[in-house]
């Protein structure tokens, strides 16, 4: 029987930092064992206990790049079930384009400033660039939930909310 306990839920966050028509990705390629490893991806991580989405997000954000931000825009929830092969990942994904401080060397992997017109041309995870089409979109806010079984994306929902 399947196990249907929320037990084993990780709560994440996602964030795309933006300067004018760029966004600051983290190519993946410093860790050993990384599920996300060759890929690009935004900047996050797991909340810590006590913590909320907005404070991990501020957090994470510090931690992996040296930058403070202000403000994120919490612009869609999104499920990954099994993500890594045994947890539910839940992930809160952000938008900030107001920031302070200078870029540092991240332990995750090489940040890279990229056009938002290239994002969807850089090696990302196949669910991402259905959501990273909705995150750079005013008045859009989405959810969705999408299915990989050995790092492929075999299903998903997906719908957006125009505020």
């Amino acid at each position: 029987m399947e196990n249907k306990s929320y037990s084993d839920n990780i709560i994440a966050t996602l964030c795309y930092v933006k300067k004018r028509d760029k966004v600051l990705m983290l190519h993946r390629v410093k860790k050993e064992n990384d599920i996300h490893q060759g890929k690009y991806n935004g900047l996050g991580g797991k909340l810590e206990k006590g913590e909320t989405p907005y404070e991990c997000v501020i957090r994470e954000v510090k931690e992996e790049s040296g930058l403070s931000i202000k403000n994120p825009v919490l612009k869609g929830i999104l499920n990954f079930p099994d993500f890594d092969g045994k947890n539910n990942w839940i992930v809160f994904v952000y938008l900030s384009d107001k920031f302070s401080g200078n870029i540092i060397k991240s332990a995750e992997g090489n940040l890279e400033w990229v056009g938002v017109k290239n994002i969807l041309n850089l090696p990302l995870w196949e669910g991402d660039k259905i959501f990273l089409k909705e995150v750079f979109k005013k008045k859009s806010f989405f959810y969705g939930t999408f299915y990989y079984r050995k790092n492929r994306l075999i299903k998903y929902r997906f719908q957006t909310l125009n505020k």
